[in-house]
């Protein structure tokens, strides 16, 4: 690619990090490397300070935070301070709760740099739909309940139909898959009457709410009746909602580790 003299990056680089669900002994220690080298920090809102608080002392924090129905910094804005910031010469990481790649964005804010001739490297972090159930001693996966998992948005973008929920509970059903749904509490409702057609009723399903953190909270519950245990549990966002015969799983899990956070179950 060839790129104008006011496309050329000075001697900065810019780095997407992914934090991970939130507890920061969960980040990895080439990300915790990265967040103490970086001279400029732009923070999703999803970080905790526990996290932020390994930058460096003279590192510039910026926080841009994007959480659904709440006011976002636009992403175009991002991008641009992203790029302004590398042709300053500083050291940028865009810090993210959980994994850069899954529902990130760090797709589109790779290509963005990219184009302006700026290379970038991204570090994994534990996502949020894997962290939740495993807290709660559950797999995504397993030999007899769950032959495949799929990382799917309840959230679709504006002008989008979003995800086909009657042809993904169909495959669900039939292909014994594990479905993992982040940013679906708000639609809820329209997501469990749409699986309800490929899935039965009385399909698990687990919500957690703030995954790996002391403020964690969960139910469990059936597909029949989520959105209604989501509305008298109080659950909100940031939760995750997992649908599948690996839940069932809980129960049988028994205690949870010390210092796990309390939970709630519903019928």
């Amino acid at each position: 690619m060839t790129s104008s003299p006011n496309n050329l990056p000075s001697n900065g680089q810019c780095t997407l990090v992914g934090a991970g669900p939130g507890d920061p002994e969960l980040l990895t220690l080439k990300a915790l490397k990265a967040i103490q080298a970086a001279t400029v920090l732009l923070v999703d809102d999803l970080v905790s300070d526990e996290i932020v608080a390994y930058a460096r002392s003279d590192a510039r924090i910026v926080h841009v935070g994007k959480r659904g129905g709440c006011k976002s910094t636009p992403q175009e804005f991002i991008e641009k301070l992203m790029i302004m910031a590398v042709r300053e010469g500083e050291n940028v990481v865009r810090l993210k709760g959980g994994d850069p790649f899954i529902f990130g964005r760090g797709g589109e804010e790779v290509e963005h740099l990219q184009a302006a001739g700026i290379a970038v490297t991204v570090i994994n972090g534990i996502t949020a739909g894997l962290a939740a159930l495993t807290s709660l001693g559950v797999p995504l996966t397993h030999r007899q309940h769950a032959h495949g998992v799929v990382f799917v948005t309840g959230h679709a973008k504006p002008g989008d139909e979003g995800t086909d929920w009657r042809a993904l509970a169909d495959t669900a059903c039939k292909a014994k898959l594990t479905l993992v749904i982040y940013m679906g509490v708000s639609g809820a409702g329209r997501i469990q009457s749409e699986l309800l057609t490929g899935l039965p009723a009385t399909t698990p399903v687990a919500v957690i709410q703030n995954a790996s953190l002391p403020t964690q909270r969960h139910i469990t519950t059936t597909l029949a009746r989520l959105a209604s245990a989501i509305g008298d549990s109080g659950l909100a966002s940031p939760s995750v909602i997992v649908v599948g015969d690996v839940v069932s799983g809980v129960a049988a899990a028994g205690e949870f580790p010390q210092g796990s956070a309390a939970h709630f179950r519903a019928a």
